[in-house]
């Protein structure tokens, strides 16, 4: 592209890049400046010393972690939280936009989609609390399982097999309607002269949804897919660290909570920094191996 053509063009998109310049500005303010910080993750940072001054170790913090003692529990806990995440948090939001794009009854759709998309506005201290609260010492799901039977009166977040179905259920309920957003939009796509032809050939509901509907919103399912998949480590820390406590760290500290006592807690900010870096290291390769694959196999990807 020569100059002639770039001024061309400037002067015809004008009012696209104007726009696009907070944008811009935003990424590189808080996604690319940070990136210095990396430097962190080869050196034993002082702060008297500063990020120029500071004792370089090279790859000294990397082998550490390689060789310490928590690491196998440390992925171990985070690709288990991630999967179960995964395997089931990421169809949930499909199943319900499926089934509300089945609905005929408007009112009765819009008030369900309200209800559904209320927890993901809640913070997450505030859902934690909730859990917390009912989860705890007489609370009040423990008094239903401890009346049905199902558990002993007891504070049911000290209990280490309760923590991942809790991390990984409540996760659900509080992204499955907002989650299910982008897949209405992508059902609202879907040409409805297909649904007509499918009729015509004598398809019952089931075998349209599986025949058009499916097949029409795949390309956004893989993409969100690939999305996922590259950030498999990275577990929701903030919604651990409000979670967890002494009796369930075995099954519930994973990097990013691991990062956080490392560093912000105990000011090793060279080592968590690395630790920290590692795990970014391998979300950036699980994203382009899901995108290769997809790319391969699905003709849609996101790169």
């Amino acid at each position: 592209m020569n100059k002639h053509t770039l001024k061309k063009d400037w002067i015809h998109n004008r009012s696209v890049y104007l726009l696009a310049v907070p944008i811009f500005v935003y990424f590189v303010i808080w996604n690319y400046i940070p990136m210095v910080g990396v430097a962190l993750a080869f050196e034993e940072y002082s702060a008297r010393g500063g990020f120029v001054f500071s004792q370089w170790v090279g790859l000294q913090h990397f082998a550490d972690f390689f060789s310490s003692y928590y690491l196998w529990r440390l992925l171990r806990n985070t690709v288990l939280l991630s999967l179960l995440s995964l395997v089931i948090n990421f169809p949930a939001p499909i199943i319900l936009a499926l089934l509300l794009n089945e609905l005929q009854n408007e009112l009765f759709k819009k008030i369900i989609q309200t209800i559904s998309y209320m927890p993901y506005f809640v913070s997450t201290v505030v859902i934690c609390g909730i859990i917390v609260d009912f989860l705890g010492y007489n609370g009040a799901f423990t008094s239903v399982l401890v009346k049905l039977g199902l558990a002993e009166n007891k504070n049911l977040l000290t209990i280490k097999s309760y923590f991942r179905p809790v991390y990984v259920l409540s996760g659900t309920w509080q992204g499955i309607g907002y989650g299910s957003i982008i897949y209405l939009a992508a059902l609202s796509g879907v040409d409805q002269e297909l649904y007509e032809a499918a009729r015509i050939d004598g398809a019952n509901r089931w075998q349209q949804t599986w025949h058009v509907t499916l097949p029409g919103i795949a390309p956004t399912v893989i993409i969100m897919l690939i999305m996922q998949i590259g950030s498999l480590l990275s577990s929701s820390t903030d919604k651990i660290i409000l979670l967890y406590n002494n009796q369930t760290l075995e099954v519930a500290d994973t990097i990013g909570t691991f990062v956080y006592r490392r560093g912000l807690i105990q000011g090793d900010y060279g080592y968590s920094t690395a630790v920290g870096l590692f795990n970014s290291f391998v979300n950036l390769m699980l994203l382009f191996t899901a995108n290769s694959l997809s790319r391969k196999y699905s003709e849609t990807s996101l790169f």
